[in-house]
């Protein structure tokens, strides 16, 4: 992922949902796709290392999921479309469901995707377009095109680090 052409003063913190205090120092912003099996990896390396950081009241997480018209991604859009942003914790614990169980719906088709997610995890297709778009609008302004794309203060990163090298990067943050 070539980071030297995103520019992190156009991502804001309006748009996806927040988990933990709104004035936590650290911000820890996520552009993911629930289907994409990079974003799973993220997801299983971080998420302990992370509620830890927010449950100590030390960071906020915007988690911002992002439409993508790849058709190996469009399964996530779909999902992203029965979180309800208005609920950030039941949100959270949604998106935790589907990331495990990534493998039972990634193969099906966009219209049994959501029959799944509707049936397995009861949830409906929410009224949450005008979040989705701006994550999108944001993705597009600041030159984010991969997930996952994490951002913390100056720190732009994938998947591709380590629970140790995450809370060295949270800790120098929290330093500042």
């Amino acid at each position: 992922m070539d980071i030297s052409k995103i520019d992190a003063t156009k991502v804001g913190t309006d748009f996806g949902f927040k988990i933990g205090n709104e004035d936590a120092p650290v911000k820890v912003i996520e552009f993911i796709n629930l289907s994409c099996p990079f974003c799973k990896m993220w997801h299983d390396l971080s998420t302990e290392t992370l509620d830890h950081y927010v449950a100590a009241g030390k960071i906020q997480r915007i988690i911002k999921h992002f439409d993508k018209e790849k058709p190996s991604l469009q399964k996530g859009n779909v999902a992203h479309h029965h979180l309800d942003y208005s609920n950030p914790e039941k949100a959270l614990e949604n998106m935790n469901f589907l990331f495990q169980h990534q493998s039972a719906w990634k193969e099906l088709t966009n219209e049994e995707v959501a029959e799944y997610i509707e049936k397995t995890v009861d949830l409906k297709n929410q009224p949450n377009q005008e979040q989705i778009n701006g994550i999108i609008a944001e993705a597009e302004a600041s030159g984010i095109f991969f997930v996952p794309t994490v951002i913390i203060g100056k720190h732009i990163f994938d998947e591709h680090i380590t629970p140790e090298e995450l809370v060295t990067i949270l800790d120098s943050e929290l330093a500042h």
